[in-house]
């Protein structure tokens, strides 16, 4: 769950919550975001979302391993990411940050070395499987892919490469990438 604070013109403060249950809903499970101000849930929608609030919108989207984007965005256009609840996964992560920046740095350059690796093993692969498709193959030629792997290496960059996109999705950091390092 993720919260901003809405100050109106009077001066009274509106808390929005924005919580997206990634595992689906239990009814028909589709992945929604749930707009709680104040701590009532005020609407609901599928995934990408934009849910208008006083003075702009927030703009919600995930990808493969949780949240790509949560902002609040103003009328003005002036972007701001929505802060953790510190119970979640993703605070308990900026509180790590906060506490511990250099380890916190550290673990960011791991997990995005992890999502490369994945993505520099991953991509010449599959290259080379589109490659050998009859029509491709005869219009543009096959590609060896220069990384062999054995199957048990493949799965533990496969699983590397997991590990560090979760963890950038914990930073609100996912992207396209990560999608296809994994």
């Amino acid at each position: 769950m993720l919260t901003h604070s809405l100050r109106a013109p009077d001066g009274t403060v509106t808390t929005y919550a924005v919580d997206v249950r990634h595992l689906g809903d239990r009814d028909d499970g589709e992945v929604r975001a749930r707009l709680y101000r104040d701590g009532v849930l005020t609407a609901h929608s599928r995934l990408p979302a934009r849910f208008p609030v006083p003075g702009g919108h927030i703009e919600v989207a995930v990808g493969s391993f949780g949240l790509r984007r949560c902002h609040h965005v103003g009328a003005d256009g002036a972007e701001s990411q929505l802060t953790p609840h510190p119970a979640s996964a993703e605070g308990r992560r900026s509180r790590l940050q906060g506490a511990h920046p250099r380890l916190s740095r550290l673990v960011g350059v791991v997990s995005t070395s992890l999502v490369l690796l994945g993505a520099c093993v991953a991509v010449p692969q599959l290259v080379e499987t589109i490659s050998q498709v009859p029509p491709v193959a005869e219009a543009l030629g096959t590609f060896r892919s220069p990384v062999r792997l054995g199957p048990t290496a493949n799965v533990a960059v496969g699983i590397a490469a997991v590990v560090g996109s979760t963890e950038r999705a914990l930073r609100l950091r996912s992207s396209w990438l990560d999608d296809l390092a994994s």
